[in-house]
């Protein structure tokens, strides 16, 4: 067995998830990554957690599901389903979901089905994503090759090549190597990306002024009492954790209504089983009011997003990637939101991370009147380019170069 492998395993376990003696450890994978998921059991339990709750999935099992269940049952979600998952978080577990998707999976699939299915489960597990989201529980998000997503990046390999070399990128991003200590490498990335944080947050922006020879000239206000989060966030039992893994950003919620312009997408987007390699928002008073595709069924896919709820027009994220990033550098399109995030700056409709004073605490009505988004979508869509420039703008008018030619200006 490749060393790697379990040193994969384990980093996320002690670092990524921070699994702590005693604790609930809900560990999500597919059916295909079956070994690894194993191992991260067998990792979990030695660190002397009270138990694992495995729940399995699988991309032909939820495909078919899409293209032959009963219309109904995109509506419903049973009460039993979302009180597992609420009860388990009240007690304080934490959730490590492994991820394993085809890219093209869900191709051909209704949309319509999709979105409902949003709908109904983003309002039965409220509870829950409100917890995620605010930090208040352990979480962490990995993911593991398959040949189909291999097959997709890497194209012109043969299938078994083609994961090797999948695996052999998703360990570069880990900064894990046959003979180093990840969790120390780890330890000093996460400080690094701390330092950063700090600094951003002691500038306390007005806004941030996006543009690139793309078209994309958008304003982002920021909202009163905001702070700039990445790296390992802390839980509210005081447990460190990586939500992300791997993560290469630093990032903040802008002010609802204070998004105005428009911006060009710089990666594919995955939505409605379909890649949508280029697109563009325009924003009035924080709501996105214009999509624009080369093809109109992406267009259709885009706005039906957007429409998931009140809240799914307007921005819940904004977050700050070199262009010069570890992942950027390696040159891979990954068509996984999680490492294509980490290689662009990115942007994201629908509900904010709760990064102002006290936004973990507040109530609905607190985090609206604060400028928070709430959705019960959050979708990330890549801006990041080698052109782009950031400027930011204090409360008393001073301009602040923050990105030059796609990079930190500090």
């Amino acid at each position: 067995m490749d060393p790697r492998f379990e040193k994969y395993a384990r980093l996320l376990v002690n670092v990524g998830i921070n699994a702590q003696p005693g604790q609930t450890l809900v560990l999500s994978a597919p059916v295909s990554a079956a070994d690894f998921a194993r191992l991260c059991v067998s990792e979990a339990y030695k660190l002397g957690v009270r138990e694992v709750v495995m729940r399995w999935h699988d991309d032909f099992v939820t495909r078919e599901k899409y293209l032959h269940a009963a219309d109904e049952v995109f509506d419903i979600v049973r009460p039993w389903q979302a009180e597992e998952m609420n009860t388990l978080a009240r007690e304080n577990a934490a959730f490590l979901s492994v991820g394993s998707s085809d890219p093209n999976a869900m191709r051909g699939v209704d949309h319509s089905r999709m979105v409902r299915w949003s709908r109904a489960s983003g309002k039965a597990m409220a509870e829950f994503d409100g917890l995620q989201m605010s930090d208040k529980i352990q979480w962490c998000l990995a993911c593991v090759p398959n040949p189909a997503w291999a097959k997709k990046v890497f194209p012109d390999l043969a299938e078994d090549e083609a994961v090797d070399r999948l695996w052999d990128a998703i360990y570069a991003t880990m900064r894990i190597t046959a003979d180093g200590d990840p969790v120390e490498e780890w330890r000093r990335h996460n400080a690094e990306l701390n330092e950063r944080k700090k600094k951003l947050t002691a500038y306390n922006f007005k806004s941030l002024r996006y543009t690139n020879s793309l078209g994309t000239d958008l304003t982002v206000e920021l909202p009163q009492g905001h702070y700039w989060d990445g790296g390992n966030s802390v839980s509210a039992h005081g447990v460190a954790f990586n939500a992300n893994m791997p993560t290469e950003e630093i990032f903040t919620a802008p002010k609802r209504d204070g998004v105005n312009g428009r911006v060009v997408s710089t990666k594919p987007f995955r939505a409605g089983g379909e890649i949508i390699d280029r697109f563009a928002f325009t924003f009035e008073n924080g709501k996105i009011v214009k999509v624009e595709t080369e093809d109109p069924k992406h267009k259709k896919i885009l706005e039906d997003e957007i429409s998931v709820d009140e809240g799914a027009c307007y921005l819940g994220e904004a977050a700050l990637v070199p262009y010069d990033s570890p992942i950027s550098k390696m040159g891979i399109l990954f068509y996984s939101t999680l490492y294509d995030e980490n290689a662009s700056c990115h942007l994201a409709f629908g509900a904010s991370y709760p990064t102002v004073k006290g936004g973990a605490d507040m109530t609905e009505d607190q985090r609206k009147a604060a400028g928070l988004n709430q959705s019960i979508t959050h979708e990330d869509f890549m801006v990041g380019s080698e052109d782009l420039s950031i400027v930011g703008t204090t409360h008393d008018g001073r301009e602040v170069p923050v990105f030059i030619d796609g990079n930190f200006a500090f």
